[in-house]
């Protein structure tokens, strides 16, 4: 039985595809991932992609049928929308997982119903993934983009590699906004965009990674909840029983 036989749903993304050229698959802002079978749940189980960090990775790619798309593909905002979805397919939108009342700091198990959770969509103005900002205090016109899934791939090899090193200061930032800045005042060289980040003043800095977060499409893994006789809103945790819930 090939696997375009299995059930599948053909599901919306954040980006609405808006961020992806035309030629792309999900231009049209949607992606076909199949329901989950005995063969994902290997891969779910299998130790050797825990330890390696990529068993999420492995899952969806394992899911995906629209053709030609990778979970490196997508922008991280969709991939979690799919990843999301994936979980809903397979054992159903009720989470059950443990919570802290931001308020009181106290703990309580929550079922939360992932089927709730709403997109946080681009500017309605968007057109590809390039976006246009001057800084504030330096005055520098830079342009960036959203991460995909192949750069956090690459950005995580760097920062492992950093850790080789056995520097006390893990670059993390500095490494994500070189992937992030694609010119500087119309400069697109990578040296001219790596010393850039180097010299970046922490206003700047803080000023770019508050556009970046508020334009980012993504799924809102957050909740009203009730708790203590209140209403509070919360994280939606991402914990052992996302994909692997008790049975």
């Amino acid at each position: 039985m090939s696997e375009d036989k299995f059930p599948s749903e053909v599901i919306d993304l954040p980006s609405e595809g808006k961020l992806y050229p035309k030629e792309h698959p999900c231009s049209d802002g949607k992606i076909e991932i199949k329901y989950m079978t005995a063969k994902e749940e290997d891969i779910l189980t299998s130790q050797n992609l825990i330890k390696k960090g990529v068993v999420i990775d492995r899952l969806i790619d394992s899911l995906i049928l629209t053709s030609g798309v990778k979970q490196e593909d997508l922008i991280l905002g969709d991939k979690n929308a799919v990843m999301v979805a994936a979980r809903i397919l397979a054992y159903g939108p009720e989470y059950d997982c443990e919570v802290t009342n931001p308020d009181t700091g106290n703990k309580e198990t929550h079922t939360f119903n992932l089927a709730d959770c709403p997109f946080k969509k681009l500017p309605k103005d968007t057109k590809g993934n390039k976006f246009e900002i001057t800084l504030p205090i330096s005055k520098k016109k830079i342009t960036f983009k959203l991460l995909t899934g192949k750069d956090e791939a690459l950005i995580d090899k760097e920062l492992k590699a950093s850790e080789k090193l056995n520097s006390d200061v893990k670059p993390e930032l500095t490494t994500r906004l070189r992937y992030t800045i694609t010119s500087v005042d119309g400069e697109e060289s990578q040296s001219v965009i790596n010393n850039f980040v180097m010299s970046l003043l922490a206003r700047d800095s803080m000023y770019l990674r508050n556009q970046i977060t508020k334009i980012t499409p993504d799924i809102e893994l957050k909740q009203e909840i009730e708790m203590g006789g209140e209403t509070v809103e919360v994280n939606i945790p991402m914990t052992v029983g996302f994909f692997w819930p008790e049975s």
